[in-house]
C-alpha cells in the first residue's frame, strides 16, 4: 500500500547505521581516503536533478571511537519520515524496557462491564495469535460465563488520557488512511480496515464500494473516486470528517478492477470494538443489548474484585513490527506510554517532551530532535543526521541493541531504516 511522504524535503536515510556496523575501525590514511570518497559522492548526489529544490544531509562516524568520517550539513534539520521511528524505538526500549507489556483490565460490577484501556496498539491485531479478535473475545466471554454475568452496560475508563488522539501537524490527506491511524486509549485491529472497490471499464467511470473488512459500526462511506488508465496504481484516499459519521473515497484506481483493496484508518477504534463486543456478548447469551456510558467519575481497577486481564506482546516484539512494517500507530502508542510512565499523562505533547528530555540527558541537543509525533508522519518534524547518529551510537552500547537491530528492514542485504 502507498505511504505519502512530505515533499519537497528529502527523506533522511540512516546510512549512519550502515557505517556503524561496517566500519568498526581503520587506519588514519584509509579514513582520509574514505572521507574524500564520501565528500565526492555527496557532492555528486547533491547535483542530482531530483534534488534541485531539496535539502540533503549526511553524517558518518566510526562506531568504535565516534570519530567523524564525514559531515555534510549534519546539523540541518530535515523531515525524518520513518527514520524517526529509531528515536522513538530506542527511547521506548530504554524507558519502558524490552519486556514491557501494555495491560488492559476488564472489571465486572453487577451488570456493568468496565474497561480500563492502556493504549495497547496490539488489541485485535492479526500479527500475533494471542491478540487476534476471535481469541480475545473467546477469553472475555469465557470469563463472563464463569461469573454467570448478564451485561447491559459498558463503561470505558480513560484515566490520564488526553481528549485528542490525533497529533498536531498531521495532514488531512493522511488521517483517513491506514498509515494515519492515531493512538487512542483503546485501539482495535490496529485502528485499520480494508475497503474493497470495483472500478469501471473505461477511464472516468465511477468506482463502486463493494464492502469493508471488518464491517464498520456507526460509520458509512460513499465513493467519489473514478477509474483511471490500466497500470495507474492506487491513487485513492479515504477522508473521514472528525465529527461526522460519513466519509468519502476520492481519487482513482485502475480500470477493470473487481476487488481492489485500499486500507483506511478506523474513525473510532473504540466504537468498532464496542460494536463487535456487543454482537459477541449477545451471540454468547451474555447480553440482550449493550448501552455505552461515560463514567461519572474516575475509577481504578483496584476497586474491583472481579477482574480479567489482557496483556500485549512484549515490547521487543512490538518494536520488531513497528520498524519492520513501519506501523505509525505503534509509534504514537509508545510515545504516549512513555508520557504515561514518566509524567502520568498519556498525551502526544507529554510524550514528545519526555522523549526530547530523555535524549537531552543522554547528551543529544534536544533542538536537533524537534518532533511533534512518535512515528515521523508529520511534515513538521525536524531532525538532524548528527542527532540520529548519536541516538544509534547510544543504542549500540545497550544490552537491548540486538532487539533494535533485529527490527530493522533489510535492503540489498543491509539492515537500515528509511
Amino acid at each position: 500500500m502507498k505511504q505519502i511522504l512530505p515533499a519537497p524535503v528529502v527523506m533522511i536515510v540512516t546510512i549512519q547505521m550502515l557505517t556503524m556496523i561496517l566500519i568498526p575501525g581503520f587506519q588514519k590514511s584509509y579514513a582520509q581516503t574514505l572521507t574524500q570518497k564520501l565528500a565526492k559522492a555527496f557532492a555528486q548526489f547533491e547535483q542530482d536533478p531530483q534534488l534541485k529544490y531539496a535539502i540533503s544531509s549526511l553524517y558518518v562516524t566510526e562506531s568504535a571511537s565516534g570519530r567523524v568520517i564525514f559531515a555534510g550539513k549534519a546539523t540541518t534539520g530535515l523531515a525524518p519520515a520513518s527514520t524517526q521511528k529509531l528515536i522513538t524505538s530506542t527511547a521506548a526500549l530504554d524507558v519502558l524496557g524490552k519486556d514491557f507489556r501494555f495491560t488492559t483490565y476488564f472489571a465486572l460490577e453487577g451488570n456493568t462491564l468496565y474497561i480500563f484501556p492502556s493504549g495497547d496498539p496490539t488489541l485485535g491485531s492479526e500479527r500475533w495469535e494471542n491478540t487476534k479478535a476471535a481469541a480475545l473475545f473467546e477469553r472475555i466471554t469465557t470469563w463472563l460465563k464463569a461469573q454467570d454475568a448478564r451485561i447491559d452496560t459498558l463503561i470505558i475508563i480513560k484515566n490520564n488520557w488526553a481528549s485528542q488522539d490525533i497529533p498536531d501537524g498531521w495532514v488531512w490527506q493522511d488521517i483517513g488512511n491506514y498509515y494515519g491511524a492515531a493512538a487512542a486509549p483503546l485501539n482495535w485491529r490496529e485502528n485499520q480496515f480494508d475497503l474493497l472497490l470495483q472500478s469501471g471499464k473505461q477511464p472516468g467511470d465511477p468506482v463502486r464500494i463493494m464492502e469493508t473488512d471488518p464491517q464498520l459500526y456507526e460509520y458509512q462511506l460513499v465513493s467519489e473516486a473514478y477509474s483511471a488508465a490500466k497500470g495507474s496504481g492506487d491513487n485513492a484516499y479515504i477522508y473521514f470528517p472528525l465529527t461526522g459519521k460519513a466519509g468519502s473515497v476520492k481519487g482513482t484506481i485502475p480500470v477493470n478492477e473487481t476487488a481492489f483493496v485500499i486500507s483506511g484508518a478506523l474513525p473510532s477504534g473504540v466504537r468498532q470494538f464496542t460494536g463487535e463486543l456487543s454482537r459477541k456478548l449477545i451471540t454468547a447469551g451474555l447480553s440482550d443489548s449493550l448501552i455505552i456510558r461515560k463514567s461519572p467519575k474516575e475509577r481504578s481497577f483496584g476497586e474491583f474484585k472481579n477482574i480479567h486481564v489482557e496483556k500485549s506482546p512484549s515490547l521487543d516484539s512490538i518494536v520488531y513490527w513497528f520498524n519492520k512494517k513501519s506501523i505509525n500507530l505503534y509509534g504514537e502508542a509508545l510515545l504516549k506510554a512513555i508520557g504515561l510512565k514518566e509524567a502520568a499523562s498519556a498525551s502526544t505533547d507529554t510524550g514528545v517532551s519526555r522523549i526530547r528530555r530523555f535524549w537531552r540527558h543522554k547528551g543529544v541537543d534536544e533542538n536537533e530532535i524537534n518532533i511533534v509525533d512518535g512515528s515521523g508522519l508529520s511534515p513538521l518534524n525536524r531532525v538532524t543526521t548528527h542527532s540520529e547518529v548519536q541516538v544509534l551510537a547510544y543504542a549500540q552500547k545497550q544490552p537491548w541493541f540486538p532487539v533494535l537491530l533485529n527490527s530493522l528492514p533489510v535492503y540489498n542485504g543491509i539492515k537500515m531504516k528509511s
